[in-house]
């Protein structure tokens, strides 16, 4: 007798302040080296939370183990206070989407196809909200003036707003970005984190791995800065990016200054010209 599988159902809406993913004395390892090693680390509904960190940090590893997408070799991974290994695929798709670094598309899927992909998770769900959560994602990213045009006929920084109006689409209540501005001008760098800055004000957990340590002193509510596979600080932009722990981490001298105008935290490479 074939056994019919439950129907995945979507998460309760969350308060602020809830735990949406975290991790516990996690350590994961890639091959033979142990990338991350006794990381503790929270994110919560209505908060933006910034990676950041030099490269080979364990940045990208740290947002694929809050995925449920890499395992732990030590340690454990709960998402929506339940371990990561317990959900089913259909229904982890219902409570995080994520951005990978890079997004392929085979076939000569239009923009709008493209973006639609993120509904399938609710296809057993709530198909009628498809067509308006896809025009939301697509104007919130303001890709929809070019929403008939072919995926690979696009720039590099129009595939990346496309990429992010698919998980914007998804409408999981847990965002989880790699590097979602890497590609980007700096008017589309702006709209990326104001972008996240709204769907945490909605009640969103938004984790987003930045290399640019400015947009996540302007952005993020709180940040991670990762050193070597540990988290060297976590705690809101004011707090943790300090001259000397940062110039530590990156092996380069970095100043933290006001805003000589409205007193917001300004961070660059100190350099002697």
């Amino acid at each position: 007798m074939r056994l019919l599988r439950p129907r995945p159902s979507a998460t309760s809406p969350s308060q602020p302040g809830d735990v949406l993913a975290e991790a516990q004395a996690l350590h994961v390892r890639l091959g033979a080296r142990d990338v991350l090693q006794g990381v503790d680390i929270a994110a919560r509904a209505g908060e933006v939370l910034a990676l950041v960190g030099p490269n080979g940090a364990g940045k990208s590893t740290l947002l694929g183990a809050l995925a449920g997408d890499l395992d732990a070799a030590e340690g454990v991974v709960r998402i929506h206070g339940r371990p990561a290994t317990e959900w089913s695929a259909p229904e982890l798709a219902l409570r995080r989407a994520v951005l990978p670094q890079a997004t392929g598309v085979s076939f000569p899927f239009s923009v709008e196809d493209v973006v639609r992909m993120g509904r399938a998770p609710w296809a057993a769900v709530d198909p009628e909200g498809d067509d308006r959560a896809v025009a939301d994602a697509m104007a919130a990213t303001e890709v929809t003036r070019f929403g008939d045009r072919s995926f690979s006929a696009l720039s590099g920084g129009e595939r990346a707003r496309v990429a992010l109006a698919r998980v914007l689409a998804q409408r999981a209540p847990l965002l989880l970005l790699d590097e979602p501005t890497a590609a980007l001008d700096l008017k589309h760098q702006e709209l990326v984190l104001r972008v996240c800055r709204e769907r945490a004000h909605a009640g969103d957990a938004v984790v987003v791995v930045l290399h640019d340590l400015g947009l996540a002193a302007a952005y993020a509510h709180r940040v991670a800065i990762l050193c070597a596979g540990h988290v060297a600080a976590d705690g809101p932009p004011r707090e943790v990016f300090d001259d000397r722990l940062l110039s530590e981490v990156y092996d380069q001298p970095v100043e933290v200054l006001p805003h000589p105008r409205n007193g917001s935290l300004l961070v660059a490479p100190r350099r002697n010209l």
